[in-house]
């Protein structure tokens, strides 16, 4: 895992842009993370101006949280910016399994072939159409039982899938990881899902395995979540923690508190 890990290095020299439409509770949340990651945020979500620039963007998040008709239509136009310049892309879709609009919307775009799909048990296996198990936007059953789904969506869009969760699951074609990580704490603080979405944006952008760069994604706020738990004495100082941790936690930091399961 030395190689995996030493794109951290990467993602602070090459500073990819990430174009950003994602949910309004987040936005700063988000923001802030990339920043302290070593990318750079735009969160641009008006319509008649997404797919220009997304074409200049490193990669493109779709974020399906607070959504409303003219986000829908701003994510469609980044999508097919993204597309025609060759950009990664990555759905993270917030809600999916929920009884409203937001499934229909995800499983629309599925035809545009998304580079990653990161989402909780509940979304992935409600993405794949194999049931509707979420309470809002929770997951509700672990991620073992979204292993399947996982699979699936990976053969559909020749993409990258991740499922969040107590072990973060990553699924491409033949290959399967498994990481440990993280603290219950994440659970606890608004956004942290979601700039895990943002995050594997930036790590996609790079030349390197996009696999790779999902994993290292998680490796990367999972182990700043553990320096941060180290200090914090609840959520907010947590939050705090957990940023400056992100800003400051090395490669080999990452590979002392990860643990890595790969099945092929």
């Amino acid at each position: 895992m030395e190689d995996l890990y030493r794109h951290a290095h990467k993602l602070r020299e090459v500073n990819p842009l990430v174009h950003c439409l994602t949910n309004q509770v987040v936005m700063q949340t988000t923001a802030n993370v990339l920043l302290a990651a070593g990318a750079s945020p735009a969160m641009l979500d008006a319509p008649e101006d997404a797919a220009a620039f997304a074409k200049n963007s490193s990669a493109v998040l779709v974020n399906t949280g607070t959504p409303h008709a003219a986000k829908y239509v701003a994510s469609r136009e980044a999508i097919r910016g993204a597309r025609e310049a060759g950009v990664p892309w990555v759905l993270d879709p917030i809600g999916a399994g929920a009884p409203n609009a937001v499934g229909d919307f995800c499983s629309s775009i599925l035809a545009d072939k998304p580079d990653v799909i990161s989402g909780n048990a509940s979304e992935i296996v409600a993405l794949a159409g194999m049931g509707d198990t979420a309470r809002g936007v929770d997951a509700t059953i672990d991620v073992d039982d979204a292993l399947d789904a996982a699979i699936s969506l990976a053969a559909r869009t020749g993409g990258v899938v991740a499922v969040t969760g107590a072990r973060d699951l990553t699924v491409s074609a033949g290959r399967s990881t498994w990481l440990t990580s993280g603290v219950p704490m994440l659970q606890q603080v608004i956004g942290t899902g979601c700039s895990l979405g943002a995050l594997c944006a930036a790590y996609a952008s790079l030349d390197m395995d996009p696999h790779d760069a999902v994993v290292t994604a998680h490796a990367h706020l999972g182990a700043a979540a553990q320096i941060a738990a180290e200090t914090a004495h609840g959520p907010g100082s947590f939050a705090v923690a957990w940023l400056d941790a992100i800003a400051a936690v090395t490669p080999e930091r990452m590979r002392e508190l990860t643990s890595v399961e790969e099945t092929r």
